[in-house]
């Protein structure tokens, strides 16, 4: 890989493909059992013990502010590292790791919500998608102004 490349873990949200940096991540893993969190904001589905780490779990769906997944529709954990420590974001689907070069980045399209658009740092064209790059800080920070509690 080269200076001018990045490396990015994709996967789908509601068809969509995301990406987040490869150095970001800490594992990907299937569905696990998840504690409910009382009085926690809606995109907080839940803790899950990750060998004796406990973990926060981010539905990305909720936080995108795109339609729940049917019931029968397992999600998939991407656990990325914050600088909060690790928190898992739930997914549709797992992609595969994408090399991506710098020229190619664009800034993300009108067409998405404004919720979207400031989670999203920017877009890449593939051959046949567009990835959409995810601001991982900012996605797990439910805190922040524009966050789904505060609109």
């Amino acid at each position: 890989m080269s200076a001018n490349q990045q490396q990015f873990c994709t996967f789908f949200i509601k068809g969509l493909l995301f990406g987040v940096e490869v150095e970001t991540v800490q594992e990907v893993i299937r569905r696990l059992d998840m504690t409910r969190v009382p009085l926690a904001p809606d995109v907080v589905a839940g803790l899950i013990n990750l060998r004796g780490q406990i973990v926060t779990a981010i539905d990305l769906r909720r936080r995108l502010g795109v339609p729940d997944r049917l019931d029968s529709e397992l999600p998939m954990n991407v656990v990325v590292r914050t600088a909060d420590g690790a928190v898992s974001l739930l997914v549709d689907e797992i992609g595969d790791v994408v090399e991506v070069e710098d020229k190619d980045f664009e800034v993300a399209p009108d067409t998405l919500s404004k919720t979207s658009r400031e989670l999203i740092r920017g877009v890449y064209k593939l051959n046949k998608e567009l990835l959409l790059v995810l601001n991982t800080q900012r996605s797990v920070n439910i805190g922040v102004p524009g966050g789904p509690e505060t609109n």
